[in-house]
């Protein structure tokens, strides 16, 4: 059979292959007819989980084999669906033709079901989905959610392997799946990095069984309450209020329409220059006052530039968020191959010069300059741009202005030479001279002295 035919949809299932089975969300009387005629139609049935209980009302004479032992000895969470997946590949191509049933619907929340597909087309071996009624069906009912309305579902697992949850906290969000309160741990480690310590969540057990159960727990709490199976649910709702990025920008798109803002639809990249500047200057003095709440108000304001920019671009053709989101995110695991990839390092001192190493290739992949100055903004503070220029260059402390004492220099702590450059300041401007002008100028003779190349 050709790699087009691998896949087959469900009522047209050869003789040989993987047949993927839906068990449904629980309750035996909630398998579909064509699920159970294929059930009771095999000698043995290959099951990702025992704790299901369709599979407890097979006849006898049915073989039901599970991997609940993989979840007990993987050492990663998408290493459980990994290693399930290989022995599914594995005994299709002993055996020839396999059955192998899930909770659920196949494509609902199953993890298994794309990595069986995509390995099974390049062995060439038939893939056959005989569908069930979705988990979700009826944890929703059970809830009072309306999956159109923006649901997010996911398998607990891999929310659990993640940092930071990719999804979109103004809607309701889904966890199946949740069958230990290890897995629950992980999960909420990961949850709290987008909600609040005291969210309440909804836990669903045994969703359409007579044994369902519905309890609320605060997000922090997740780990301390049970028990635990692998008909477990987690229901987060959204926040109280706006909260994802989706949501912000919206909001912006709104203010340029032609429905929105006159201010804002005649602002411009150039427009917007200076406003940038001071909501990162805001930015930063907030970081001095170590003023958390503060900070929270001002780096909303800095992200509101940065959104009214996005809008501006892609408006223009320029670009899209997704574009300036891609870039940066493949920009930090490129220059991270420590962290992302097999290099090792040994400390942070190294991990600057492969950071330096890997932006030079970047330069010279892109055509452009690969003198060490070329992506030093000119309008950086002229100290700032003082101090980046000479650790770019690795400067040696070059001798010191005619008259000025060197010994005495040597002997002043951090809190005196702050207080000397402060002097410096206020004694430049008492003589008329503009002290950021007379530095920039200071950092240009010593490139042009020193790296006369870096002006080309």
């Amino acid at each position: 059979m050709g790699l087009a035919n691998a896949a087959k949809t469900e009522g047209t299932r050869d003789n040989m292959g993987i047949t993927i089975i839906g068990l449904g969300p629980g309750d035996p009387e909630l398998l579909t007819r064509k699920a159970w005629e294929e059930l009771t139609g095999r000698d043995t049935v290959y099951a990702r989980t025992a704790e299901h209980p369709v599979l407890d009302v097979l006849p006898s004479k049915i073989t039901v084999i599970t991997f609940d032992d993989v979840y007990a000895h993987a050492p990663t969470f998408q290493a459980v669906y990994t290693e399930i997946s290989r022995r599914i590949i594995a005994l299709a191509e002993e055996k020839g033709d396999i059955l192998y049933a899930v909770p659920g619907h196949p494509r609902v929340g199953e993890a298994t079901t794309p990595l069986i597909e995509q390995e099974a087309r390049k062995r060439g071996i038939p893939v056959h989905i005989i569908g069930g009624l979705s988990f979700v069906d009826e944890v929703c009912n059970a809830v009072g959610l309306d999956p159109l309305n923006g649901l997010t579902v996911y398998d607990a697992m891999l929310v659990a392997g993640e940092y930071f949850p990719r999804v979109n906290t103004d809607f309701p969000l889904l966890l199946g799946q949740l069958y230990s309160r290890e897995l629950a741990s992980d999960v909420k480690l990961t949850l709290l990095a987008a909600y609040p310590p005291d969210h309440r969540v909804t836990l669903v057990q045994n969703a359409g069984t007579p044994d369902e159960r519905i309890w609320q727990v605060p997000l922090v709490e997740l780990d301390r309450t049970g028990p635990y199976n692998h008909m477990t649910t987690l229901v987060v709702p959204p926040w109280s209020g706006p909260s994802a990025y989706e949501t912000f920008q919206n909001v912006i798109n709104h203010l340029r329409s032609p429905e929105g803002c006159p201010w804002d639809r005649k602002q411009t990249h150039r427009s917007l220059r200076r406003h940038l500047l001071e909501e990162t200057y805001e930015v930063l003095a907030a970081l001095d006052r170590d003023d958390p709440k503060a900070l929270k108000e001002e780096l909303g304001d800095l992200l509101l530039q940065i959104g009214l920019h996005v809008a501006i671009a892609t408006e223009g053709g320029d670009f899209l968020l997704g574009d300036v989101i891609q870039n940066i995110v493949e920009k930090l695991i490129r220059r991270h191959p420590h962290v992302f990839g097999d290099v090792h390092v040994k400390d942070a001192d190294e991990v600057a010069r492969n950071w330096e190493a890997i932006k030079k290739q970047e330069r010279a992949e892109h055509g452009k300059s690969d003198h060490p100055l070329a992506d030093i903004p000119q309008a950086l503070p002229a100290l700032l741009r003082a101090d980046t220029v000479a650790k770019r260059l690795h400067w040696q402390i070059p001798a010191p202005p005619r008259g000025l004492d060197p010994t005495a220099l040597e002997q002043l702590g951090e809190e005196e030479l702050g207080d000397l450059l402060f002097w410096l300041a206020a004694w430049s401007r008492e003589r008329g001279w503009d002290p950021e002008m007379l530095l920039r100028e200071a950092t240009e003779r010593a490139i042009e002295k020193w790296y006369p190349e870096a002006k080309g």
